[in-house]
């Protein structure tokens, strides 16, 4: 009796083991953008580059973690989307936000004003009750900061173009365009899965390389970048449950 217990028991215990320790993952990224923001205070831009891919890397798969240990059931007592939600404004608008105020890729007397455009639109992007749709959507621009300023790192370009990209971004958040979540996207699934995970080995491997990282390589990454746009702007059919 005790032991058909015990064998009832065992796999709920090792269910919410496994359902916390995926909140612990996510919440790690709490740590890689706190010491992301440490390199950024230090200019080492290097470092910085290595804490931001550790942190897209667990906001990549905590997601897909947290299905797949139901945290939902077996966690329930913790806000896996709040704590998810808290820790993305720190990595993808935080961060981005004291680079721009620190890095030399804005124009002079414009740094200040840049960080705290993202942190407000932002803020507003992250508050909508529904910033991520029931489809799997983000409705707006969906706040990829951290991208933004790895390209203005890499690229070079002249810093009055890099203002107009910023500009245009914080604008882009208050149109409601559903831009894909690339994971959970259900329209040519196939082929964006591929070309997200391509996108993301070659990019780590060409930032691992800064402050050498292959000029070619950035630019070409750029052509993942207008897939995202087009296949985030072309009109979708509605699936219709059968």
């Amino acid at each position: 009796m005790n032991s058909s217990r015990e064998n009832q028991i065992r796999p709920q215990l090792w269910r919410k083991i496994a359902a916390y320790s995926v909140h612990a993952f996510t919440a790690t990224g709490a740590v890689w953008g706190f010491l992301t923001l440490l390199a950024i205070f230090r200019h080492d831009w290097h470092q910085m580059i290595v804490w931001m891919i550790v942190a897209m890397f667990v906001d990549g798969f905590d997601g897909m973690l947290a299905r797949w240990a139901d945290v939902k059931t077996h966690a329930g007592g913790v806000d896996g989307a709040l704590m998810d939600n808290i820790i993305d404004y720190l990595t993808y608008v935080v961060g981005p936000a004291l680079f721009l105020v620190e890095a030399e890729v804005l124009p002079q007397g414009t740094h200040l004003l840049g960080a705290c455009l993202i942190l407000l639109t932002s803020a507003y992007q992250f508050s909508q009750t529904d910033a991520k749709t029931a489809d799997h959507h983000f409705k707006g621009f969906p706040s990829y900061w951290n991208v933004m300023a790895l390209y203005m790192l890499l690229m070079n370009l002249p810093q009055w173009v890099n203002f107009g990209f910023l500009m245009l971004f914080n604008v882009m958040v208050f149109i409601p365009i559903k831009y894909i979540y690339p994971s959970r996207n259900s329209y040519m699934r196939g082929l964006t899965l591929v070309l997200t995970y391509l996108y993301g080995a070659i990019g780590v491997w060409g930032l691992l390389q800064y402050p050498n990282s292959p000029r070619w390589l950035v630019w070409a990454s750029l052509a993942y970048v207008v897939y995202y746009l087009v296949l985030s702007l072309i009109p979708k059919k509605p699936r219709h449950a059968n």
